[in-house]
């Protein structure tokens, strides 16, 4: 049996844990249960000065499950800690993590030793955060055409291929540049088309894509919905189109969340990049009273 057919069964194993038990055609499925997440980059100035101080308030504020960054391969540490004793940190605080976003683009352009090198690092220290996902975040300006995207797809099932084989799983996070024309496609197009939906799954920015994209955040999950496994959920100013605390902004999350295929979500975070209407703890605080006031019961 091919090294990727069993990889492939294997993944559809694992994912029958998830079908829907039923009883005389009657199904015993119940409604999921979400942590409330955050992408930590949100933070990133409050956890560059007090890692701890600052997930004691993520914590007070009702975040459960967090997307983290910044993990450094070589030292084997997050946020200036050693592995083992950040997930203490998070474990104090009754946090989880289920994906991180990694500096693989940093690698693009080395030996794929070296990036091989950088994924196996990665996969040693999200099995020891017990993470669900390694997620690419980011693609280069200079990459950016008909080309590098290609070879970005190259490169995500390789990866994935790898990250699975270590039991976990690999998605792609878009931005706006994705949907940027190149000839009649568009790059996260070519990210779809060329990578195995098994090897790489996708976590959709549904800022990026009302800010940027021809479809609609509906119409893009619709055509794959189990792929979609992550979103990412954050405001659009109403003027500037930067982001917004949640609530503040044009997107209509009350209309849209309900609306959305969910048959593949297994993890959402709130995110501000940045833009904040006083700091960043203030606008995580906005926004996670706002979501749990409006948000919280489509999800």
């Amino acid at each position: 049996m091919q090294r990727r057919n069993f990889i492939k069964q294997t993944s559809l194993v694992m994912a029958s844990s998830a079908i829907p038990l039923s009883v005389s055609g009657i199904s015993l499925e119940t409604k999921r249960k979400y942590k409330m997440g955050l992408q930590l980059f949100t933070i990133r100035d409050a956890m560059e000065k007090d890692p701890i101080g600052s997930l004691k308030t993520v914590q007070n504020l009702g975040y459960q499950d967090l997307e983290i960054y910044g993990y450094d391969g070589e030292k084997d540490t997050y946020y200036g800690y050693k592995t083992s004793d950040f997930k203490k940190i998070l474990e104090d605080h009754n946090l989880t993590t289920s994906s991180g976003h990694y500096g693989l683009m940093n690698f693009f352009d080395k030996p794929e030793s070296d990036l091989i090198r950088y994924v196996d690092q990665c996969i040693e220290g999200a099995h020891k955060l017990k993470q669900d996902f390694i997620t690419w975040p980011w693609l280069d300006s200079m990459y950016r055409n008909k080309d590098g995207f290609k070879t970005l797809a190259e490169k995500l099932n390789r990866i994935g291929e790898r990250v699975i084989q270590s039991g976990l799983r690999f998605a792609y996070h878009n931005h706006g540049f994705e949907f940027e024309d190149l000839g009649g496609e568009n790059g996260y197009d070519i990210i779809i088309s060329g990578t195995d939906p098994f090897l790489v799954k996708l976590q959709i920015d549904l800022y990026w894509v009302m800010h940027s994209a021809q479809k609609s955040p509906i119409e893009i999950i619709a055509e794959q919905p189990e792929r979609f496994v992550m979103w990412h959920i954050k405001d659009m100013d109403k003027v500037t189109q930067d982001y917004s605390e949640l609530g503040n902004g044009s997107i209509d999350y009350v209309k849209m969340l309900p609306e959305l295929d969910k048959s593949g979500l297994e993890f959402y975070y709130l995110e501000q990049g940045g833009n904040f209407a006083h700091n960043s703890i203030q606008s995580i605080t906005h926004s996670a009273n706002y979501f749990k006031r409006n948000l919280k019961k489509f999800l």
